[in-house]
């Protein structure tokens, strides 16, 4: 047996990659074809096996790829130069923040102190207001936690961690909204394509179009096509929001969207949102590219406004 067939058994199938870092199975081909890298093993079936380093190697390129970099940038770069250019990135949150105890919640992650944590985003989110803590306290968190992680000071597992936490917090105060009465209500599904596997945005998004009055239905993540119409059409959907990494390619994401579009119809809205850089670089008819989290509730009122117009005009016709 030689060295490489040793040491299969540590590799990770193209599922488990996919599942550990959020990029699909399709990117990685694409990748592997066009940039050379990732160039996993083969086992005794011929299925692909990528060893640790290129796993880790990934972990890196996705989390520049949420900073805003593109594939064909980056896919290519040795480690050593993926490193340098993480390690240039800021490691304080780039977004307004005005909670002060940023550096305590980092901490508390760092000593895997959870129960502390939990208590703590608790008490942020009802002093704060649910508004305020999921753009000044988990934003700014998000980017944070991803840094520490990019410079090797948190573990994978700690980042899950994290997200867990933050996960039952934003559940807990979302099942804490009463739910919205009267005419009028904007009935939002919320999901991601079924190459998306990360969802803590969607949670965030969903926060506030809860806070805004909207009946929200969540599909959580990884919903198919047919699948995201369907639930659109059985709850009369007025708006179908969607969550975007940057991990996805753009192509996956400018025709899912297309697709999506002209399966739903004119009536229904596409809201999307996230770190995908094609959301905000390309303007794709019938899609609202909503960049700023902040900016949700005026979107919301915008819509209500337009509504309203419509429905006045069609009494007065």
């Amino acid at each position: 047996m030689n060295d490489d067939e040793r040491a299969l058994p540590q590799c990770l199938s193209i599922a488990a990659v996919e599942r550990d870092t959020g990029l699909s199975k399709d990117t990685l081909r694409v990748w592997e074809r066009r940039y050379g890298f990732p160039c996993p093993k083969r086992d005794s079936a011929g299925d692909r096996a990528y060893p640790p380093e290129q796993v880790e190697r990934l972990h890196i390129i996705r989390r520049l790829l949420d900073a805003g970099h593109r594939p064909g940038r980056i896919v290519a770069l040795e480690p050593h130069a993926l490193r340098a250019l993480s390690a240039a990135r800021p490691l304080t949150p780039s977004g307004p923040s005005d909670e002060p105890e940023l550096g305590r919640y980092m901490d508390l992650i760092a000593r895997h102190d959870i129960h502390p944590l939990r208590r703590a985003l608790d008490q942020a989110a009802l002093r704060l207001g649910l508004v305020r803590f999921v753009t000044t306290v988990v934003a700014p968190l998000n980017i944070a936690v991803g840094d520490e992680w990019m410079h090797g000071r948190f573990q994978v597992f700690e980042e899950h961690l994290y997200t867990e936490c933050v996960t039952g917090v934003l559940r807990n105060a979302i099942g804490s909204i009463p739910p919205p009465l009267g005419a009028g209500v904007p009935r939002v599904v919320l999901t991601t394509f079924a190459q998306e596997a990360h969802g803590l945005g969607l949670l965030m998004a969903e926060a506030l179009f809860a806070l805004e009055g909207c009946a929200c239905l969540s599909l959580g993540t990884r919903t198919p096509m047919g699948d995201i119409v369907q639930a659109a059409q059985a709850h009369d959907a007025d708006i179908v929001a969607l969550s975007f990494t940057a991990a996805l390619s753009p192509h996956v994401v400018v025709a899912g969207l297309r697709d999506l579009r002209r399966q739903l119809g004119p009536k229904t809205a596409i809201w999307v949102g996230g770190q995908c850089p094609v959301l905000y670089q390309r303007t794709l008819e019938g899609v609202l590219a909503v960049q700023a989290l902040e900016s949700l509730p005026d979107q919301i009122a915008h819509w209500r406004r337009e509504e309203r117009d419509v429905a006045l005009h069609a009494k007065g016709a």
